[in-house]
């Protein structure tokens, strides 16, 4: 498996519409494509798993991950979304950034890997329903596995480590009002109650910052009040967006915020949390040794439920993610294969 191989799974992926929860075809495609190359995928929902062959017991696992599935395409795309384009070095197409790169990237790293003895054994994990943190993705396919002692997540970072990732906490919020007149006096107004609880989230800096991570950041995001221009609300609800440092847990955040605050506070779930690596462990190191920039990430992925040691790593660019007219270089690809067979080949894990 080649070079050109990886760029021709790509365009063929591009050209199967994997948007969350509807991974099916996708799915089959790669069940399909692991057995041409001499593999024997399992498979739970969408989601894949494979190992090399010679599984030792006495050794630690690791896992190589990616995601199937894509976000859907904006209405602002001025080229076919799934039809593969090259224009010099770009390849367009809906998922190729996100994470199509990395997961070619990942497939021809671990024929590689597969092809010589390591001291490990070596597994693909391919998740489905990554875009929506769904419950029948990574969290349905990591108890299929064996013991993951490291994981590699392939995701857009350019390349470099990104050895801590920032969780999500996003919680539904009700201030509380009196429905009256609009022409009268009120002084129970459930937007203006809801605005003193808004500038709180805006204006507060949580006191323990990280330095890989920075402060936790909460952004209001969504603001619901009123149906007619002459009545008064009885009501305001809003939603924020709450990125959470390794310094707190998503459950002792929320508590503290609740006791902050007038409106009352509902967060959608608790499972999203902050993750981290040593930086003692051997694959810091040999991050390190390769040269590559370690730092923290704003945005989540698949980490944030696999609670094992794992850091995210991956051809593309970040910013490029669910962006319009998508795409991601060809030297990138290139450049990514060859970055991930040098920091695994011969890891000592422990």
């Amino acid at each position: 498996m080649d070079y050109k191989s990886s760029i021709d799974l790509l365009k063929e992926l591009i050209a199967i519409p994997s948007f969350s929860k509807e991974e099916k075809l996708r799915a089959d495609f790669l069940c399909r494509y692991l057995r041409e190359l001499g593999f024997e995928p399992q498979r739970v929902g969408n989601n894949l798993w494979c190992t090399a062959e010679n599984i030792d017991d006495s050794k630690p696992n690791l896992l190589l991950n990616s995601h199937i599935d894509t976000v859907r395409p904006s209405d602002s795309w001025t080229r076919r979304p799934f039809v593969p384009q090259i224009e010099g070095d770009r390849l367009y197409g809906l998922g190729s950034n996100d994470a199509g790169a990395a997961l070619v990237c990942l497939i021809r790293t671990f024929w590689r890997l597969s092809r010589k003895p390591q001291p490990y054994n070596l597994m693909l994990g391919l998740s489905a329903e990554e875009e929506i943190t769904g419950a029948q993705g990574i969290e349905l396919l990591m108890p299929a596995l064996p013991p993951v002692d490291l994981a590699i997540v392939g995701e857009p970072t350019g390349m470099q480590a990104a050895v801590a990732e920032k969780g999500l906490l996003v919680l539904d919020c009700i201030a509380p009002g009196k429905s009256g007149h609009a022409a009268h006096d009120s002084a129970d107004n459930a937007i203006y109650n809801a605005i003193e609880d808004i500038n709180w989230f805006r204006k507060t800096t949580l006191p323990r910052s990280s330095d890989l991570l920075g402060p936790v950041k909460m952004t209001v995001t969504v603001i619901q009040a009123g149906e007619k221009h002459n009545v008064v609300p009885d009501n305001c609800r809003f939603t924020v967006d709450i990125r959470v440092n390794e310094k707190y847990n998503n459950q002792e955040l929320y508590d503290y915020i609740c006791t902050q605050v007038k409106c009352s506070v509902t967060a959608r779930s608790f499972r999203l949390g902050s993750s981290s690596i040593s930086p003692a462990h051997p694959i810091v190191h040999a991050c390190k040794a390769q040269g590559l920039t370690l730092y923290g990430s704003p945005t989540l992925s698949d980490q944030a439920r696999m609670h094992c040691p794992s850091i995210k790593i991956g051809p593309g660019q970040s910013l490029r993610s669910h962006t319009a007219d998508e795409f991601v270089l060809l030297s990138e690809i290139r450049e990514g294969a060859e970055v991930y067979f040098r920091l695994l080949d011969g890891l000592k894990i422990r």
